[in-house]
C-alpha cells in the first residue's frame, strides 16, 4: 500500500510537470505591450516656457522582432513663469526600429490638442487662443524587459493664429516607462 500510494503520487508529479512544461513550450508570446510614462522636457524656442513635465501612455505592436509601431497619447504641462503656462494632449503615431541589444530609433507623428489659452503676449487678457498642432517627433531609446527609456526632440507647429506672435516652438524631451506585454 505504501509503495503504491509512492508510485501515484510520484506519478501525479511527473504527469503535473510535464503538463506544464508542454503549457508553457506552446503558449504563444502577444506582440502587444501597454507602456506607461513620465515626460519631462525643455523648451528650444518658441514660447516663454522652458519646462514641461507630463505623462503618457503607450500601446505597441511587435510587427517583428527588429520593427514595432506605435500609438502615444497623454498629457504635457509647459510650466512658465506666473501666468505663462500651457496643458497639451498629443496623439501620435509612430515606429520603432531596434537595432540591436535593445537599443531603437524611433519616429512620431501627429497632433497635439491645446487644452488651456496660452499667455505669450503681455496686457491680454485670455492669452493666445488654444489651437491644434503637428507634431513631428524623431527620437532613440533602450527598452529593456519591463523598462523603456527614450529621447526625442519634439517640434509644435501650426495653427498661427493673426495678430499673435509665432506660436511654433520644440522640446527637447526625456521619457521614463513601465512596459508589459498585454
Amino acid at each position: 500500500m505504501k509503495t503504491t500510494l509512492n508510485t501515484l503520487i510520484a506519478a501525479t508529479i511527473a504527469c503535473f510537470l510535464f503538463i506544464n512544461n508542454a503549457k508553457a513550450q506552446t503558449a504563444p508570446v502577444s506582440p502587444w505591450r501597454f507602456g506607461v510614462g513620465l515626460e519631462t522636457g525643455i523648451t528650444t524656442s518658441g514660447i516663454f516656457s522652458k519646462t514641461e513635465i507630463g505623462g503618457t501612455a503607450r500601446l505597441q505592436y511587435d510587427l517583428s522582432k527588429s520593427f514595432a509601431l506605435t500609438l502615444t497619447s497623454g498629457y504635457y504641462q509647459f510650466i512658465g513663469n506666473s501666468r505663462e503656462a500651457m496643458g497639451l494632449i498629443p496623439v501620435k503615431l509612430g515606429f520603432k526600429a531596434f537595432v540591436g541589444s535593445g537599443f531603437y530609433f524611433s519616429g512620431e507623428a501627429g497632433a497635439g490638442f491645446e487644452t488651456q489659452n496660452f499667455n505669450v503676449i503681455k496686457n491680454l487678457d485670455n492669452g493666445v487662443p488654444k489651437t491644434t498642432k503637428l507634431i513631428l517627433s524623431p527620437g532613440f531609446g533602450y527598452a529593456a524587459k519591463s523598462w523603456d527609456f527614450s529621447l526625442r526632440y519634439e517640434n509644435f507647429s501650426g495653427n498661427n493664429k493673426p495678430n499673435y506672435s509665432n506660436s511654433d516652438f520644440g522640446m527637447v524631451g526625456l521619457r521614463v516607462a513601465y512596459s508589459f506585454g498585454l
